[in-house]
């Protein structure tokens, strides 16, 4: 039987949260579930959100914990251990502030760089040994580390075009890192939004 993937999107749950910049994660696993058509359904018991596909063979379960970014990793773990996910199967998105607005960044391991919600799922898995894809969000100008309005506001009327094609892109690396494998979708994907090449 074909191994299980498990595509993680790190966000807060609640309709106030939907469009802001913290919840990339959980605006890349939605527009994933509408490319492959799949439907959400809410599952309690392990305090996620999950949506079942598949992609040229690959079994693929998409999920949005409803534990609130700073206990991700409660959902990752239970959602994991459940469907006997294996490490190597499983991939968080999440953003990163320290990322200019339109980088991606894939990496098959790492630290949380700060993230509560990557420091979570670290946390509940006993490793760093996963891939990880972060969506550059930016910083404000005045912030300094208390970031915490800023990851929570939403992208602006100026932003709104580059963040759509984000998270298209993001898809994208996402489908290549299931169907091709990790340093594919990073060698193809890394890296800012070049204009003229997506204009292509």
């Amino acid at each position: 039987m074909e191994t299980l993937h498990l595509i993680v999107g790190l966000g807060n749950p609640g309709g106030e949260y939907a469009a802001t910049r913290h919840n990339a994660g959980f605006q890349v696993v939605e527009r994933l579930a509408r490319r492959w058509q799949a439907g959400w359904s809410l599952e309690k018991g392990l305090k996620s959100r999950l949506a079942r596909a598949e992609l040229s063979g690959q079994r693929v379960l998409l999920c949005q914990p409803k534990t609130y970014m700073n206990l991700s990793g409660e959902a990752v773990a239970s959602v994991a251990g459940y469907f006997q996910v294996p490490v190597a199967a499983l991939l968080v998105v999440s953003d990163d502030a320290d990322l200019p607005l339109g980088e991606l960044r894939l990496r098959g391991s790492g630290s949380s760089g700060g993230h509560h919600g990557l420091e979570s799922v670290e946390q509940h898995l006993g490793t760093r040994a996963y891939s990880r894809q972060r969506l550059g969000i930016g910083r404000s100008a005045t912030d300094e580390r208390e970031i915490r309005d800023y990851v929570l506001s939403r992208f602006t009327e100026a932003e709104a075009e580059l963040w759509d094609r984000v998270l298209g892109r993001a898809a994208d690396q996402t489908e290549c890192w299931l169907t091709a494998g990790l340093e594919l979708a990073m060698t193809r994907f890394n890296g800012a939004i070049n204009t003229t090449k997506e204009q292509q």
